[in-house]
């Protein structure tokens, strides 16, 4: 397949058509031109690779300061553009100088076919290993950026867990887009970060980005990137996270957060499979696979127009529900051995363990936060302890917070808020809020009587 986009510049008609005929047939594209003053034009619309450029545009003309000067504005509109001298008269000095302003070779006219081939491809090879070098720093940038994320394993070996980690084995071989689901404090992320481990993308780069704490008005330029100049503040270019995460993973958390316009815009990032910067007119090709999580009830969203139905389709190939602690049986029990142990080293506190009555306090609380609040709950205690073994008298609650959870969870309550939801949805329609609910129009009477609807 050929591969590179020629820009060939110079005064003689008759040595671009020459090029052209010699190059075309090597190359995926050659524009010509004998108009310098149009390189930043044909930059920015054509993007050509490797630009070969005559030295001297004047008649008569030997000291190729004009391909200097053409050189230096080459370099500050995109550094990424490897350039090409060719001249009538090359000498080694001029080929000296032509290097040391950012040249990476020099043809002499007339030129010796296989030589002028061998530059040229010489030449691409060097611009796409400039590429990789630049999108490889933006990855370190990225991953030097902390995400907020710990890199602890999944504990837990509840049926729920197992049936979790069953999936994740199941999608090793898959770049299907995954949805988590789940309440806060779940390990929504840790679930995501293992769904890349055992990918086939587990050696390229994990990009999280939380979407929650993106503003209406920064999410394409954090998404999307932006060029230098887009906008006041833009004083260099700056990749999105959807190029940084180039043949990896974008984990985008919260996405239930984002208002019905952002999320059109990234259904077409993901439908076309590209992105344009912000202050850019160039389509910028993206591979990426998506793991998206979310805590709130992503179909009621849908059904209430807050969430665009085909964006739900494009994200969750396949669904994963992470169970909250309290329905995770003696998974409490594994997560505050490790969590002790954890902190036990890491501050240096030599416990000896966690009396019996503490563990149950500890198993009997419902756990609104879920495992963040555990591992909160943890360290706490471990930090404050005065004695070697921790005790009932380490461990407070928060009456407020178990009594609210139980109160969410009251089937009274969640069943007339389902009786209304579907009375709501079928616009009075007895027979399908009946079908909705799944019961008879008999007894969606006798509920709609019970709760004064």
């Amino acid at each position: 397949m050929k591969k590179g986009k020629i820009l060939i510049i110079d005064d003689n008609e008759d040595v671009l058509l020459a090029l052209n005929l010699l190059l075309k047939s090597h190359v995926e594209q050659v524009k010509i031109s004998t108009e310098p003053e149009r390189i930043e034009h044909y930059i920015t619309t054509f993007y050509p690779d490797v630009i070969l450029l005559d030295m001297n545009f004047n008649r008569d003309a030997i000291s190729g300061q004009e391909g200097f000067y053409w050189l230096e504005k080459i370099k500050r509109t995109d550094p990424d553009i490897v350039v090409v001298f060719i001249t009538a008269y090359a000498d080694m000095d001029k080929a000296i100088q032509a290097i040391k302003a950012g040249a990476s070779d020099f043809i002499p006219k007339p030129w010796e076919k296989e030589k002028l081939l061998a530059t040229i491809f010489s030449a691409l090879e060097l611009h796409n290993s400039r590429i990789e070098v630049k999108h490889l720093r933006q990855q370190i940038s990225a991953l030097a950026t902390p995400s907020g994320s710990g890199k602890y394993e999944i504990i837990g070996d509840s049926k729920v867990m197992t049936d979790i980690f069953d999936t994740i084995e199941k999608l090793r071989g898959t770049d299907a887009n995954i949805l988590i689901l789940g309440e806060n404090g779940t390990g929504k992320d840790l679930i995501a970060r293992e769904i890349h481990r055992k990918s086939l993308r587990s050696e390229e780069i994990f990009v999280a980005l939380d979407l929650g704490s993106v503003s209406e008005s920064l999410f394409e330029s954090e998404l999307f990137g932006y060029k230098k100049g887009a906008f006041t503040d833009a004083h260099h270019d700056k990749p999105g996270r959807l190029e940084v995460a180039a043949g990896g993973t974008l984990f985008m958390d919260e996405i239930g957060n984002l208002s019905l316009s952002m999320q059109m815009k990234l259904l077409t990032a993901i439908e076309k499979r590209e992105i344009i910067p912000l202050g850019d007119n160039r389509p910028v090709p993206i591979d990426v696979r998506f793991i998206s999580a979310t805590n709130v009830n992503i179909r009621e969203m849908v059904a209430d127009k807050k969430f665009r139905q085909d964006l739900l389709y494009r994200i969750n190939t396949i669904e994963i529900h992470v169970p909250p602690l309290r329905e995770r049986g003696n998974d409490v029990l594994l997560l505050i051995d490790h969590f002790f142990n954890r902190f036990n080293r890491k501050y240096n506190k030599n416990l000896k363990g966690i009396s019996r009555e503490a563990k149950t306090k500890l198993q009997n609380y419902l756990w609104p936060g879920n495992v963040r609040e555990l591992e909160h709950t943890m360290e706490r205690a471990v930090i404050l302890a005065e004695k070697s073994t921790l005790g009932v008298e380490n461990f407070i609650f928060t009456p407020a917070a178990s009594k609210k959870l139980r109160e969410e969870f009251n089937l009274g309550k969640l069943e007339q808020a389902a009786v209304e939801r579907a009375f709501r949805q079928a616009e009075g329609n007895i027979s399908l809020a009946a079908e909705l609910l799944g019961i008879t129009r008999y007894a969606l009477y006798r509920k709609l009587e019970k709760f004064g609807i």
